[in-house]
């Protein structure tokens, strides 16, 4: 049961940000063909970051699904009771944000189309916003010192851990 409610969330949620998201920004986009077809690439480099972590939180006993959505939790699942700190989480805090990001990105440049950059530039701001505002403060209540110690270690993007 759990897998699929972790699927329906991928469908509910990155689903509709990454993919029905540009689709509607650019609704008459084609593929420009020659080099701008190595966005597939980046296409598929996106999904797989979500899949594995999509992985690693299904592992943990839950999913994705973001906290204060919890009466939704009988469709999608609910987070998973220990913080994910393994596999891409060892680099990122964040990495499912990314790959749905870089699936973005990548759609960008296969399309070559400011609508879906300029689209990427204002989702990253909304994850932003919610992962200082939002997930970051849920996340420091419900785990205290593991959090603090995970926050003091691994970057809230990218980089290396300290």
């Amino acid at each position: 049961m759990l897998w699929l409610r972790g699927l329906l969330f991928t469908l509910f949620v990155p689903g509709v940000v990454a993919i029905a998201g540009p689709a509607w920004i650019n609704p008459s986009r084609r593929l420009a063909g020659g080099w701008w077809a190595s966005g597939w690439v980046i296409v598929a480099l996106g999904v797989s970051i979500y899949l594995l972590c999509l992985l690693r939180f299904l592992a943990a006993g839950g999913t994705p699904m973001i906290f204060f959505a919890r009466p939704l939790r009988w469709l999608v699942g609910e987070e998973p009771r220990a913080l994910v700190t393994r596999g891409l989480y060892r680099v990122s805090r964040n990495p499912m944000y990314l790959g749905v990001l870089t699936t973005i990105a990548g759609q960008a440049v296969v399309f070559a189309s400011p609508r879906i950059a300029s689209y990427l530039l204002v989702i990253a701001l909304t994850f932003h916003l919610a992962v200082v505002f939002i997930e970051e403060p849920h996340l420091r209540r419900v785990n205290g010192a593991a959090y603090e110690d995970y926050l003091a270690r691994v970057p809230r993007w990218l980089g290396r851990p300290r």
